[in-house]
């Protein structure tokens, strides 16, 4: 079994320590280290993580697999510093039965850059209409234990609590895209005074909010578990702080880009800023940092959307909606919360790895850096500055809405059980 000692990492931004890896596991932590045979790596004051942890990556295959493929979307989960993703349910066909979850599942054991765990759909087809196959999901080999429609909202209330319900028996989370879709007919951006001056059909904050405002009250009305993804808007975190006060079991994530990116830059009508949820404003940006940093929002999730050239390089109302952003997510966060003052490291770890690892029942991710402990470790070199160039990316698609954009940190290393994925910020 090889040995890799890691030298003066500052472990969760703490004091420069050292971290002897032996086999699979975190052997020892400390000062002075040494170790026969290791291979040395000096980590000179980079910041030491456990492996980041995605809850909602859409890795396309089968079926799209022009955009992403879960060998190239595992790639780009690397060298972002992801030691695990959950890959949506969206795929052609829809990951709705024991077979397709357990043929993306086996797909990411054999990529070997990051552990997949599939997302089981909520209904069949993401249709809407009936429960898909949740319990024969859980059962299979992939062990789903997070299920949603994502890219649709589970909008009839039956339907979701039969969901609730259903998931409880082996404590199950269904992950909720909240969009009455009602109230985004023909919807292309933000409902607000941006869309208003540019006549483009507006997306009002009510429609996530009110989906939110009824599965929090299902959730505690059949004390299950449910989770809001990409919460986006100032009143969506109210409603779960209030959830939350309750003591209701409910946790939500923000995407980096909704922590960074308003609708003021849909005036450019540039199609890689069409995303669902919109774009916000300022104000929502800043209320979803500060739900971040004070925990109402449990975790950062990418919602990593890949799309082919032509799907987006198009004009807008035809344009596909959604980002990459695995191999900037860390970047983004350190950006806008680390630098701010709003989160220390170690937030960033709870927020990346530890809350999103147990909201998704992980075994083996998002634990701490100490000895005996699966080494899924990430290094950073948090003094890094450089723009952002999509050509550089492992992801097959290049929709990021961050080119050119100068941004702080760098992955230097990542590592999967202990085997490098990641060296010297390339691929191993």
């Amino acid at each position: 079994m090889s040995k890799t000692l890691i030298r003066g990492a500052k472990i969760l931004g703490g004091e420069p320590q050292d971290v002897l890896i032996d086999g699979e596991i975190i052997a020892e932590v400390g000062s002075g280290l040494s170790a026969e045979g290791a291979q040395v790596i000096e980590a000179d004051d980079k910041i030491l993580l456990p492996g980041l942890v995605d809850l909602h990556t859409h890795l396309r295959e089968p079926g799209r697999e022009d955009s992403e493929t879960v060998l190239t979307g595992t790639k780009a989960a690397a060298v972002g510093g992801f030691t695990a993703v959950h890959a949506m349910a969206n795929t052609f066909p829809v990951a709705d039965t024991a077979g397709v979850v357990e043929q993306v599942w086996r797909l990411g054991k054999e990529s070997g850059y990051c552990d997949v765990q599939p997302v089981g759909a909520v209904t069949v087809g993401l249709e809407g209409k009936k429960l898909a196959e949740l319990g024969a999901m859980h059962d299979s080999a992939a062990g789903v234990r997070v299920f949603s429609d994502d890219g649709k909202c589970v909008d009839d209330a039956v339907i979701m609590r039969r969901a609730l319900e259903y998931v409880k028996a082996f404590d199950g989370v269904v992950a909720q895209h909240a969009q009455e879709p009602r109230l985004t007919e023909g919807a292309q951006m933000n409902e607000g005074i941006v869309s208003a001056e540019l006549g483009l059909g507006g997306w009002p904050a009510v429609a996530e909010e009110s989906i939110i405002a009824r599965d929090v009250l299902l959730a505690a009305h059949v004390g299950s578990r449910v989770h809001i993804c990409h919460l986006s808007t100032a009143g969506s975190v109210e409603i779960v702080r209030w959830a939350k006060s309750k003591g209701w079991n409910v946790t939500a994530e923000v995407t980096p880009h909704h922590l960074l990116l308003t609708d003021e830059l849909v005036r450019s009508y540039n199609p890689v800023y069409k995303v669902n949820p919109p774009l916000r404003t300022e104000a929502d940006v800043l209320a979803l940092r500060e739900a971040l940093a004070d925990g109402t929002i449990d975790c950062v999730a990418t919602d990593h959307a890949p799309h082919p050239h032509e799907d987006k390089d198009c004009e807008w109302g035809a344009a596909a909606m959604g980002m990459v952003g695995l191999e900037t997510a860390l970047s983004v966060v350190q950006h806008t919360m680390v630098d701010s003052g709003l989160l220390d490291w170690a937030g960033v770890a709870d927020r990346m790895s530890f809350r999103p690892a147990h909201i998704g029942r992980l075994e083996g991710h998002g634990r701490p850096v100490s000895a005996g402990e699966p080494a899924n470790l990430m290094l950073l070199d948090s003094a890094y500055r450089g723009e952002v160039d999509p050509a550089g990316f492992a992801s097959r698609s290049r929709n990021t809405p961050y080119e050119g954009r100068e941004l702080p940190g760098r992955v230097t290393h990542t590592f999967l059980r202990g085997r490098a994925t990641v060296v010297d910020g390339k691929l191993a």
